[in-house]
């Protein structure tokens, strides 16, 4: 399933943003990858130890928690904390497939885990006309999807796909980008979720409640019963 979800951050809170990475120290984005991701990757990153980094993964974190559709769609059971990238003069990372489980350090030693990543979530924080080139495409058995949002939105798709980022030829991209472990494990299980919850709200919103829509939401509720990992 790949899904753009609007205004997971307002304007507003953006601009927050924006003006603290402006002035943050950024470091070679290579640093955070294995030996294959590091000959593809070219961009840099917000340490995710400094206290910005960490000021704003919070702030991020806070707005996902709020937001019913990226709940609705991911399910998660955890979502790691947020790192910021950006990308300009040319920087880009080839095609790749993120790796399948990401140590999360904890604020003290021995307080970190580990997550599976089921979900990859690009939150982008730069207009797409301030750059040119840097889209995230994403490869899968349809083809491949070229990404470009607004800023304060969000783009959510299975982490077994192939993605990249083109060059940045012109101006500067900045993102948020993190995984989540989902409660179902399968992405195709989790899109018919999706879709039935998306299909019982337009219901409720279209006829009001009903026996068939409490037939269904109980129907919603025990396949998550049934097929959540918590």
């Amino acid at each position: 399933m790949l899904l753009h979800i609007p205004q997971i951050l307002n304007p507003e809170q953006v601009a927050l943003i924006r003006k603290q990475l402006d002035a943050a120290d950024w470091t070679d984005g290579r640093a955070t990858v294995g030996s294959q991701g590091a000959r593809m990757k070219r961009n840099r990153q917000l340490s995710e130890h400094s206290a910005a980094g960490t000021e704003l993964a919070h702030t991020v974190l806070a707005a996902l928690a709020i937001h019913p559709t990226f709940f609705a769609a991911a399910l998660p059971a955890r979502t790691m904390p947020p790192l910021f990238n950006r990308y300009e003069g040319g920087e880009q990372y080839g095609v790749h497939i993120d790796g399948a489980v990401r140590n999360v350090a904890g604020a003290t030693p021995g307080a970190g885990y580990q997550l599976r990543t089921d979900v990859s979530s690009t939150l982008f924080l730069s207009e797409p006309g301030d750059y040119d080139g840097g889209e995230l495409v994403v490869h899968d058995t349809y083809g491949a999807h070229e990404v470009k949002l607004p800023a304060g939105d969000l783009i959510l798709y299975p982490s077994t796909s192939r993605h990249e980022v083109t060059a940045v030829t012109r101006g500067c991209r900045i993102s948020a980008f993190f995984w989540t472990q989902s409660m179902i494990r399968d992405d195709q299980r989790r899109g018919m979720l999706y879709e039935l919850d998306q299909a019982i709200h337009a219901l409720r919103r279209r006829h009001g409640d009903s026996d068939e829509t409490v037939v269904l939401t109980g129907h919603y509720h025990n396949l998550l019963r049934l097929w959540a990992e918590t």
